[in-house]
């Protein structure tokens, strides 16, 4: 049973947020678009409702803060791969790939800004 049911998430520009998340969203797994006229959607594989899905909606007033939003990967190149994605799609790199020993023995991690600031994360760990 996968207890995630989905991310809503809101952007300052849907159209710089839907091209960026439209690249890397697939290289994450959730590659079937269903997008409507205020929110643009991304399902895994399966059948609605049941499984996970990334929604965003524009708020010209959103403000990104603290929070951060991570995608576990299943191994390291995987991170590399996906961490390539997202700056050809035009992320803000804060840092990585690199190791983050910080977290665990293990922990492979790429850090990175939407183009509306939200923080997301991709990685890879064993323990």
């Amino acid at each position: 049973m996968n207890p995630f049911g989905h991310i809503d998430l809101r952007v300052k520009d849907i159209v710089a947020a839907q091209t960026f998340y439209g690249e890397l969203l697939p290289a994450l797994g959730f590659a079937r678009p269903f997008h409507g006229k205020t929110w643009k959607v991304w399902a895994a594989a399966g059948e609605l409702p049941s499984v996970p899905y990334f929604g965003i909606t524009e708020n010209p007033n959103h403000q990104p803060n603290e929070n951060r939003i991570a995608f576990w990967l299943p191994s390291r190149a995987d991170v590399d791969r996906v961490a390539a994605v997202a700056r050809a799609s035009g992320a803000t790199l804060e840092s990585g790939p690199r190791d983050c020993p910080e977290y665990s023995k293990s922990y492979y991690a790429c850090f990175f800004q939407d183009p509306s600031g939200n923080r997301l994360e991709i990685l890879h760990r064993v323990d």
